[in-house]
């Protein structure tokens, strides 16, 4: 059924003059638009009269309304014709992967609050083939969406998933990279078969083969010596170009004071544990000297500051006196101490950039000669530290903000053998004598 021919236009009064309206209905629901302004004036009975003489351009009589109307009613009635045979078709075939995935990434958006990061990361496998990369100049092979992108959602076959992550092998990206792919299409159909979504029958990615990723290694940690001898690396100013000198006296203190300050972040991130993104957005506000704490409830995810970390909930972090230490001497610096000033600021009371933070930190590193760790592996050389010092785990995975007991045991390799054999022959001992070894003569 076409639109309601027999609508007119009508004049509502603003503050800036009086307009023509039309207003109709389309299968029973009401359309209202602006037509324009309108060359009229009050009647002196509450209507409208046109106004003498030739309406200017742009200003609407009463017929030049109702044709404009008339022209609209029909613009729209033929889009909603379009919108509907489309929904119809959509319908018909079901919503694509494309579509799926789209309305996916829009509701771990808008409803489940994913950070910034996180979409990203799933953009990026998402990308269509040919897209060009956010940096670089480098384009996307779009494995993904040249595979599924044009599919019906509902016909998707678990062997189609299969051949994807196997064309997603053969250019040879580790096991992890695969599985990364398979568990974002598995997480898209597993939002695509909720009632409240699509009500697809089944998820086909849930029975595709997960590759085998190999065993984590042994995490690579720092002893105590070795923080404070690449502490003092970077005070010394071993990670910065001698071929670019300062050239004024107020240059080579400001120098100074930034060396003294990637210092004492160095050792926080060393003894406190916290994750670069944590360092670079505490602010003196989340600093408790009286409570020997530091309150973690911020952190930065891609350049964006959020106010939730990578566990989503604040965390209590224990202030021993080797980070407390540090902390103090920052807080005698003078200026950028108020309670919303940045702990870790630049010269102009900025946040720091993570990236030059982590080049300043591998310069140093190399130039002190320590072994070629990662600046995470100083979170990590924090809860390897707590746990050869006889830590017990659940403070330790408390301390460090872990989801789960799971990733706080990565740590217990920390611990030495001999220590543990000596603590299980503790735990087994009896008032029984055991017989010593006797060897033959």
């Amino acid at each position: 059924m076409g639109p309601v021919t027999s609508a007119r236009p009508f004049i509502r009064e603003r503050a800036s003059g009086c307009f023509w309206y039309g207003k109709w209905s389309r299968h029973g629901q009401p359309v209202m638009r602006a037509l324009g302004r309108a060359w009229a004036e009050p009647d002196g009975k509450g209507g409208w009269r046109r106004k003498r003489g030739r309406a200017p351009e742009g200003v609407l009589t009463e017929a030049e309304a109702a044709s404009q109307m008339l022209a609209l009613m029909r613009e729209h009635d033929t889009e909603q014709t379009l919108l509907e045979r489309d929904a119809e078709e959509r319908r018909r075939r079901g919503v694509t992967f494309r579509e799926l995935a789209v309305d996916y990434l829009r509701w771990l958006e808008d409803v489940k609050g994913a950070k910034p990061s996180t979409l990203r990361d799933h953009r990026s496998l998402l990308a269509e083939p040919g897209q060009t990369y956010r940096r670089g100049s480098g384009t996307s092979r779009g494995q993904i969406m040249a595979a599924l992108g044009d599919r019906p959602a509902r016909e998707v076959a678990t062997r189609e998933i299969e051949d994807l992550l196997r064309s997603i092998a053969s250019s040879g990206v580790a096991p992890r990279t695969i599985n990364k792919s398979r568990q974002l299409v598995c997480a898209i159909f597993n939002y695509g078969t909720r009632p409240s979504t699509y009500d697809l029958p089944a998820n086909p990615a849930q029975h595709a083969d997960r590759r085998r990723e190999p065993d984590a290694a042994a995490l690579a940690f720092y002893s105590p010596e070795q923080i404070e001898t690449l502490a003092s690396a970077i005070v010394a100013g071993a990670h910065r170009d001698p071929s670019r000198p300062a050239l004024s006296s107020d240059e080579i203190v400001a120098r100074a004071r930034e060396d003294a300050q990637d210092a004492e972040l160095i050792r926080v991130a060393a003894y406190a544990g916290l994750r670069r993104g944590e360092l670079v957005v505490l602010r003196w506000r989340d600093v408790d000297f009286a409570g020997r704490k530091l309150i973690v409830r911020r952190a930065l995810s891609g350049e964006i500051e959020v106010r939730s970390t990578k566990s989503r909930q604040a965390r209590q972090v224990p202030l021993p006196d080797q980070a407390a230490t540090a902390v103090e001497r920052l807080k005698q610096r003078g200026d950028f101490t108020g309670p919303d000033d940045y702990v870790f600021a630049s010269r102009l009371g900025r946040r720091l950039d993570p990236s030059a933070l982590r080049r300043r930190f591998e310069r140093a590193r190399d130039a002190a000669g320590l072994e070629p760790l990662r600046f995470h592996d100083l979170r990590h050389t924090y809860g390897s530290l707590l746990v050869a010092g006889g830590i017990d785990l659940p403070s330790v995975k408390a301390a460090m903000g872990h989801s789960h007991i799971t990733t706080t045991e990565r740590y217990l390799h920390a611990r030495a053998a001999g220590e543990l054999a000596d603590r299980f022959t503790r735990a087994l001992a009896s008032t029984i004598a055991v017989p010593e070894l006797t060897h033959a003569a």
